[in-house]
C-alpha cells in the first residue's frame, strides 16, 4: 500500500509540500486539509492591489495562465486531492489519525495518516482594547479581508486612515492607501518605523521621505482603543492624542498557529512556535511543520527564531517533501532578512542589528556609509546608504542595513549570501563583484563599507555614528569641522551644533592650527559622504591634534536637521 501523507494549511508550505512531494513521487497519497475557502494565494502582494500597481485580484489565486489554483486544478493538474473547509480538530499521534470537521456540512470525520505536516501558519495579533469590535477595522491578512477593505474604501467614501504598527506590512500598506491619494497616519508604540529591521539612525533616514509625502507618524505612542458610531470605527485613541479614521488597519505582527500542536503533546520551541529539528520534524519524527507554525534557526547565533516570511515557507515545504522521500535534507535556517518600499525609497536588512547583537552579548562594531548603486555620472544613479556591523574579535560581518532609493535589493542579497557562508570583512572587501558604470562604482558600497568597518575596528578610523553624534552637538565641548567647500557649507549643513566652522579640506595643512589652536580640542570632521572627512581626521591627527573623529555618513547620512544659508 502507497504511503498516506495528510497535510494541514493550504497556503505557502502545505501547498509546496504536496507540489514537490507529487513531482518526487508518483505514488504517495497526499490531501490537503484547508481550513478557509481558499488554498495557495500571495498574501505578500496584496498591499499592491490596494495601491494599484496590481489591478487583477485575481492575479494572487491564479496561474500567470489564468487558471483558478483552487481543488479541482491541483487534483487535476498536481495529482493530489486538497479539501477546503476542512478544519483539523485534533491529533491522535498513537493512532496516527486526524479529526477532520467539514464546516459545510458540520460533520466530523477521521483521517488517518503514515506522514503528518503541519502548515497552519499564523494568525495576526489582535489588539485587546475597547472598541476592538468596531466595523472598519482590520488586520489586512487574508484574501476576503482585502477584498473587504477595497470595497469599504469606495463604500464609505473613506478619507482618512490609520495604520496601527509600522512594520513591514504597516509600511507597505502606508504607500498603498498614500497612492489613492488618502490621509495616513501611523501609529508605532515603539521609537521608529520598522523596528524589527532598521536601527535608529537609519529608519529616520527612510523616515523623512515618509513625512515628506505628508504621511503621519506617531511614534512612541501606544493605541488605547477605538471610537465609533453606528457600529463603524471613527477615531483611533492613543495614550497622547485622538486620531480621525474611517478605516484602521492593525498590523503589530502574527502569532504562530500551534494549538494543534499544543493539544498533541508536541514540543513548543522557545520562539513560541512548533520545535523542529534540522530536518524540519518536530518532536514526533512521523510529523513534520513548516512554514510560520515551526520556528527557524538563526544562521548566525545558532538560536532559534520565529520568522513568518511566504519565501521560508515554501523553501520549508521543499525540505520538507525531499525527507518525507527520504533525503535527509538539512535546513540551515534563516537570517531574518526583510525588504520594503515606501515612497520611492527601499529599506532592507539582513542578520543582526544593534539590537539584537547587544541582546546576544556580542562586542560589535558598526558603519554608516553612504554612495551611489552605479557611478555618480551615470544617468539614474541613485542614493544608497550601508550600515554593516561585524564582531569586533573575529570580523565576522553579522548584520547590515541598507535603505536608498535604489539598488538595495542588490546589495542586501550580496549581504545576505555572505552572512550565510560566514564571510568575514575581508572577505566581503574582496568579493568579485560585477563592474561596469551602469550598474555600480569600481569598489561596490558593500566592499567599500567593509573597508570602512576594518579601518574602524583596527585603529585607523575613529568614527561616531549620526545618532550619538546628534547627542553630542549640543555639548560645548565638541567643534564640528565641516571639510567640505564653502559653497557646498552655504546650500546645506548640520543644523543645532553650537560649535561648527568650516575648513575646506585643502586649507587643513596650511590653515588648522590657525583655526584650531587647541591641540586637544574634541573635534568631529564631517563632508558629504564622509571621505573627505576622513581624510581631515588623519590629517588633523598627523598635526597633532589628539582627539579627532569623523561623522559617519556625513550629510548624506545625517537623518536630523540641516540648515542653508549663511552661518550665523
Amino acid at each position: 500500500m502507497s504511503k498516506k501523507v495528510l497535510i494541514i494549511g493550504g497556503v505557502a508550505a502545505g501547498m509546496k509540500t504536496a507540489s514537490r512531494l507529487r513531482r518526487r513521487d508518483k505514488d504517495v497519497q497526499i490531501t490537503v486539509l484547508e481550513r478557509g475557502p481558499q488554498v495557495s494565494y500571495g498574501a505578500c502582494g496584496f498591499p499592491y492591489y490596494i495601491g494599484g500597481d496590481v489591478k487583477d485580484f485575481t492575479s494572487f489565486t491564479h496561474t500567470p495562465q489564468g487558471f483558478a489554483r483552487d481543488a479541482e486544478f491541483f487534483k487535476n493538474v498536481k495529482g493530489f486531492d486538497v479539501l477546503t473547509g476542512h478544519e483539523a480538530l485534533k491529533i491522535d499521534r498513537t493512532e496516527k489519525m486526524v479529526t477532520v470537521l467539514d464546516k459545510a456540512s458540520g460533520t466530523q470525520k477521521e483521517m488517518t495518516y503514515d506522514v503528518l505536516v503541519l502548515g497552519t501558519g499564523s494568525t495576526p495579533v489582535r489588539l485587546p482594547v475597547p472598541g476592538a469590535e468596531l466595523g472598519g477595522i482590520h488586520n489586512f491578512w487574508f484574501p476576503w479581508e482585502t477584498l473587504m477593505v477595497k470595497e469599504e474604501m469606495e463604500a464609505y467614501k473613506v478619507t482618512d486612515v490609520v495604520i496601527v504598527g509600522a512594520g513591514l506590512i504597516g509600511m507597505e500598506l502606508a504607500e498603498a492607501f498614500h497612492k489613492q491619494g488618502l490621509t495616513v497616519n501611523i501609529v508605532e508604540m515603539q521609537d521608529r518605523i520598522l523596528p524589527q529591521m532598521l536601527d535608529l539612525e537609519i529608519a529616520d533616514l527612510v523616515k523623512k521621505p515618509v513625512e515628506k509625502a505628508g504621511i503621519k507618524l506617531y511614534l512612541g505612542e501606544k493605541t488605547m482603543g477605538f471610537e465609533g458610531q453606528d457600529g463603524r470605527v471613527t477615531a483611533v485613541k492613543t495614550d497622547k492624542r485622538t486620531i480621525p479614521a474611517q478605516l484602521v488597519i492593525v498590523a503589530v505582527g502574527v502569532r504562530p498557529n500551534t494549538e494543534l500542536a499544543k493539544d498533541a503533546g508536541l514540543d513548543i520551541g522557545p520562539s513560541g512556535a512548533i520545535a523542529v529539528n534540522e530536518y524540519l520534524q518536530t518532536s514526533d519524527p512521523a510529523i513534520y511543520a513548516g512554514g510560520d507554525c515551526a520556528e527557524n534557526t538563526n544562521i548566525v547565533t545558532k538560536g532559534k527564531m520565529f520568522a513568518p516570511m511566504g519565501s521560508t515557507a515554501n523553501k520549508h515545504g521543499r525540505v520538507i517533501a525531499d525527507n518525507i522521500c527520504g533525503d535527509g535534507v538539512k535546513y540551515p535556517g534563516v537570517l531574518g532578512t526583510g525588504i520594503c518600499q515606501i515612497m520611492n525609497w527601499q529599506a532592507g536588512s539582513t542578520g543582526w542589528n544593534e539590537r539584537t547583537a547587544t541582546a546576544a552579548g556580542i562586542e560589535f562594531a558598526s558603519v554608516v556609509v553612504p554612495g551611489f548603486d552605479r557611478l555618480g555620472y551615470m544617468p539614474g544613479a541613485q542614493r544608497v546608504i550601508v550600515k554593516l556591523l561585524a564582531d569586533v574579535k573575529t570580523q565576522k560581518v553579522i548584520g547590515a542595513q541598507v535603505v536608498g532609493t535604489g539598488g538595495v535589493d542588490k546589495r542586501v542579497d550580496a549581504l545576505a549570501t555572505a552572512l550565510t557562508f560566514g564571510a568575514t570583512l575581508e572577505d566581503l572587501s574582496n568579493i568579485d563583484f560585477a563592474y561596469a558604470p551602469p550598474f555600480n562604482g569600481p569598489i561596490d558600497n558593500i566592499a567599500t563599507a567593509a573597508n570602512v568597518l576594518m579601518n574602524k575596528i583596527e585603529g585607523r578610523l575613529r568614527s561616531i555614528n549620526p545618532k550619538d553624534f546628534k547627542e553630542l552637538r549640543k555639548n560645548d565641548e565638541y567643534t564640528l569641522v565641516d571639510v567640505r567647500s564653502p559653497g557646498e557649507f552655504k546650500a546645506n549643513r548640520i543644523a543645532g551644533c553650537t560649535n561648527m566652522i568650516n575648513l575646506p579640506l585643502g586649507t587643513i595643512r596650511g590653515g588648522a592650527e590657525t583655526a584650531l589652536p587647541d591641540k586637544d580640542a574634541k573635534l568631529v570632521c564631517s563632508c558629504q559622504i564622509n571621505l573627505r572627512g576622513y581624510e581631515a581626521e588623519t590629517m588633523l591627527r598627523a598635526l597633532g591634534y589628539k582627539n579627532v573623529q569623523s561623522l559617519e555618513g556625513s550629510m548624506s547620512g545625517w537623518p536630523y536637521e540641516t540648515e542653508s544659508g549663511e552661518k550665523k
